[in-house]
């Protein structure tokens, strides 16, 4: 009996996804590694791999079908044992347990088949496929008491999944935790008051956006705190390591050096460097930088781990490749899952300063605007300065004002002593 390939939760947030593209087809061999299709998740476009071997028998689902739910069935595929040169008959092979049914005439002859149908005879070696070996290890059940409908004998899902636990019921609260994801919010109907419109269907990414940063501005109480930064140090010293790295082939951004910056002012600050986690709170013995990048598909956050202790150039050279795999929808969930705190750059669009919604279960982010020529008092006397403004949000659960305060100033600190950065 064929086995289900059934739609995978390829990142923790993810709950349907949008089939993209199948790279197999009905008649294909496939062994365990191999790319099956490529699969729209809430965070971008990842290759799903094949567990098991064995031929594909049916594709279930199209290529292109959105809001996929996980769990559905996607294809079929069957075992390495199984013949599939002649479907039809595999098919109807089930059938007849059915018909045994269907003459009830002599009762006690059906009463007993049942029974004799059970592979407890087999007892030394139990033949099962390997889908059907981990849904009875999950549910806790004694392989030895179910009856195989496959061939020979041979346990398949369906038998395990109709098959009732030992004994030890313990897999049962983990079935009733499942349903208890709490339903995302439903967002009104927009009216229609006769403006002309195009209507565009959501992608994942861009619902997860939504749901999660409704989340943020519902449950979070944000606090805002921004400083202004005079960047003329900065420049002149992103000036002369470029200069230094050209034959590299390096060429360092302001933002390379903000990302590095921030990291180092949360280890120097490290009640900043949190999560609220309800009944605690978590710091973090390093910082991992989750940098806002604006992809095709919506706002993606790919993270520079421990940036603190990363020379500038290697962030600014493993920047370069993550945001390229963003803007692609390639980055892995590694490259975007976790992260302790934000940074959100839109000083390339001229925008002076904003305020950014916090990303949970990070505790802040910060934002930083365009590097401008202002009036700004220098050694006591009024001249021309290049000053950017940063904002940063934090979780008042989590972070008091005043330490939000002393992790905006050695942000400052280090950016208008940039020397630091090198150290």
């Amino acid at each position: 009996m064929p086995i289900a390939i059934k739609m995978p939760a390829l990142s923790p947030t993810m709950e349907e996804g949008t089939l993209a593209k199948w790279l197999i087809k009905v008649g294909d061999k496939v062994s365990s590694g191999d790319i099956m299709a490529e699969i729209e998740t809430d965070k971008a476009t990842m290759e799903f791999e094949a567990v098991d071997e064995g031929t594909i028998v049916s594709i279930d689902v199209a290529e292109g079908s959105e809001g996929v739910k996980v769990g559905t069935v996607i294809a079929m595929i069957a075992g390495e044992d199984e013949d599939v040169s002649a479907p039809a008959p595999k098919a109807a092979e089930p059938a007849p347990a059915p018909k045994a049914e269907a003459a009830p005439a002599p009762a006690p002859a059906p009463a007993a088949a049942p029974v004799a149908a059970a592979p407890a005879p087999k007892g030394d070696r139990v033949i099962a496929s390997p889908l059907a070996k981990r849904i009875a290890a999950d549910k806790g059940i004694d392989l030895a008491g179910v009856a195989g409908s496959g061939p020979n004998g041979r346990i398949v899902r369906a038998d395990v999944e109709g098959a009732k636990p030992a004994p030890d019921a313990a897999p049962a609260p983990a079935a009733t935790a499942a349903p208890a994801a709490a339903p995302a919010p439903v967002a009104a109907a927009v009216p229609d008051f006769g403006i002309p419109y195009e209507a565009q269907k959501l992608n994942n990414v861009r619902k997860t956006i939504a749901r999660r940063l409704t989340e943020a501005k519902q449950t979070i109480p944000h606090i805002y705190l921004t400083v202004d930064i005079q960047l003329d140090a900065l420049l002149k010293l992103r000036g002369q390591l470029n200069k230094a790295l050209e034959a590299q082939g390096v060429k360092l951004s302001v933002n390379d050096l903000i990302i590095k910056a921030l990291a180092k002012a949360l280890v120097q600050v490290p009640k900043c460097n949190v999560s609220f986690g309800g009944d605690e709170l978590r710091s973090y013995s390093r910082a991992d930088i989750s940098v806002a990048v604006a992809a095709p598909s919506g706002l993606i956050t790919p993270i520079i781990v421990d940036a603190g202790n990363k020379s500038m150039s290697a962030i600014a050279t493993e920047m370069k490749t993550l945001a390229g795999k963003a803007r692609e929808g390639k980055l892995q969930p590694h490259e975007y899952q976790g992260g302790t705190a934000s940074l959100s750059n839109l000083g390339m669009f001229g925008i002076k300063s904003f305020d950014a919604v916090i990303n949970p279960p990070q505790a802040m982010i910060m934002a930083v605007g365009a590097g401008e020529q202002r009036p700004y008092v220098i050694d006591g006397a009024l001249g021309i300065a290049t000053v950017m403004s940063a904002t940063g949000s934090f979780d008042h659960r989590a972070i008091d004002g005043a330490d939000g305060a002393e992790l905006m100033q050695a942000f400052k600190t280090l950016i208008e002593n940039p020397l630091g950065l090198v150290a």
